[in-house]
């Protein structure tokens, strides 16, 4: 990326200081723990299990409930930091986190983990809007904000790929509740520099925290989220679109509330800009190719091809090579060429890497898969950046919290469609094709269970004598790449589509330099910043 010092190119606003880079550093650091926290707990759960002995119905909400509590409370929490401080909250958040992580590593039942989970989740919605919103105000001038958010990226990619292989290191010396405790130092870590490296920044004519519309906005996110993962788990369940529906009404009555409300959480008419809403919708789509695709890799490598799962997360390290090289070109052309080219050229390098998935076979395919997350990586990377740059450069700087959390509650959604979407859809080829492809000679109990998933498949082969079981492996493997090549090109056709509509909405926006300053600047600087 390019330094700072040599960021070239129309500087507008105060250029950031030593100290904002310093500081920048830190920021990052929660970014990272806040993504590693949704995958970390994956290879601890044989041992959590046999320790705690949870339900299944206790085991999903230790699983979820951290990705659900953080997903309803991020517009909530980038609203309180525009109106109380996003330094203090990013504190308070980084106190309870660790505080948290305590309580959850010692857990001695199921039931207080599930309530440490929650708590993560909650002060995990403190910690990303705030830090983006900190990004937005530290660094004024649009080139250092862009490589700002390009580091910022890639702290949060990070740690969804660095997640999984700490977690296994971890469990290979330590007892499961060690994944939790690397929480602690680093927030530890943040309470000690962030008072003395971090600005504080507020809206002092920000008006009274809206209780009603922080109360509606998490009933509207929670119900929508849960029914869409409980769809991409389960299949179809007319229960499971109701709740989504739920959801979807108090939306409805949040924005009529928006609409109303003296001291609204978000200005929702930064919808009209197309730079505000084609970036977040550019990027929600981004999210949903990237969790789509990182599903099926994973089960892929574990099951096709039968690494374990330290090994799968091992062969996904390459792809952070692939993020670093998106944001950095990114990054160092978004002076010079419109973002809407950028963007569709991210998105049509996604299409690339559905492309170079779909060769993937039964038999061998590792190498097309890291060829596939390595493209992929970089278009998201470029997409990412300049996507997030956009919407914080949109919006007005008082209000950069709660824009924030829109943003990070659009990727949300767009990961959760992902896997509900392309999960469906692989699901669906795999149970469609697995009966004609079935050897003679398995039971029909067998056939169900093996038609549920993949792994079933692996399970029910098991109880087969040998031979049979082996061919129902094969046959499994064979109609699962199947679904996977559908989902893959249909995810490249796709790709293809959205790359071509940010090149229709998104081509009036010029480059930064072209620009020289803020959009949002305009209306003039409502913001106050105290440093001390």
């Amino acid at each position: 990326m390019t330094p700072p010092s040599a960021a070239g190119g129309k500087a507008s606003g105060q250029r950031a200081t030593r100290r904002h880079w310093f500081g920048l550093a830190v920021i990052v650091l929660p970014c990272l723990l806040v993504s590693m926290d949704l995958s970390v707990l994956f290879y601890a759960l044989p041992f959590l299990s046999a320790d705690l002995a949870p339900t299944s119905s206790q085991l999903l909400w230790i699983l979820d409930l951290y990705g659900f509590m953080l997903a309803g409370l991020l517009i909530t929490m980038g609203t309180l930091g525009d109106r109380v401080g996003r330094r203090k909250v990013l504190l308070w958040g980084a106190a309870l986190f660790g505080a948290a992580s305590i309580l959850a590593a010692y857990s001695q039942s199921a039931e207080m983990l599930i309530a440490a989970r929650a708590l993560l989740g909650i002060a995990g919605a403190t910690l990303a809007p705030s830090t983006l919103s900190l990004i937005r105000n530290m660094f004024q001038d649009p080139r250092q904000r862009q490589v700002a958010i390009s580091v910022w990226t890639l702290g949060f990619a990070g740690g969804a790929i660095v997640g999984p292989i700490v977690g296994g290191l971890m469990l290979e010396y330590f007892w499961w509740g060690s994944v939790f405790l690397l929480n602690v130092p680093i927030m530890v870590l943040l309470l000690a520099l962030g008072p003395v490296l971090l600005p504080e920044f507020r809206n002092p004519n920000a008006g009274r925290f809206d209780l009603l519309g922080a109360v509606l906005s998490l009933a509207t996110v929670l119900p929508v989220i849960y029914g869409i993962k409980k769809i991409a788990e389960n299949g179809f369940g007319w229960g499971y679109l109701g709740i989504m529906l739920l959801g979807i009404a108090f939306g409805v009555l949040f924005v009529r509330r928006q609409l109303t409300a003296r001291s609204p959480m978000i200005e929702v008419g930064l919808f009209k800009k197309v730079s505000f809403s084609g970036a977040v919708a550019a990027c929600a789509i981004t999210f949903l190719v990237l969790a789509g695709l990182g599903m099926f890799i994973s089960q892929y490598l574990q099951l096709v091809l039968g690494y374990s799962p330290f090994q799968a997360a091992l062969w996904s390290v390459p792809g952070i090579g692939g993020m670093l090289i998106g944001v950095t070109v990114a990054t160092s052309i978004a002076e010079k060429i419109r973002p809407a080219l950028i963007v569709a050229v991210g998105l049509t390098l996604g299409a690339v890497g559905f492309a170079l998935f779909a060769q993937v076979t039964p038999e061998a395919g590792v190498g097309w898969v890291v060829a596939s997350q390595i493209v992929m990586s970089t278009g998201i990377g470029a997409v990412a950046t300049i996507s997030t740059d956009m919407v914080l450069a949109t919006a007005p700087k008082e209000s950069a919290g709660a824009a924030a959390a829109v943003s990070e509650t659009a990727n949300e959604f767009g990961g959760a469609m992902g896997i509900a979407l392309l999960g469906s859809l692989g699901t669906v080829v795999y149970r469609s094709e697995l009966d004609g492809a079935l050897p003679p000679g398995v039971p029909a109990n067998a056939v169900q269970a093996a038609k549920e998933t993949l792994a079933s498949a692996f399970e029910v082969a098991a109880t087969l004598p040998e031979q049979l079981g082996a061919a129902l492996i094969s046959a499994a493997n064979r109609t699962f790449v199947d679904g996977l090549h559908w989902v893959a090109w249909i995810g490249a056709g796709g790709s293809l589509l959205i790359a071509l509509f940010v090149l229709i909405v998104l081509r009036q926006v010029p480059p930064t330099a072209a620009s020289g300053h803020d959009s949002a600047d305009d209306g003039g600087e409502l913001e106050t910043a105290n440093a001390g």
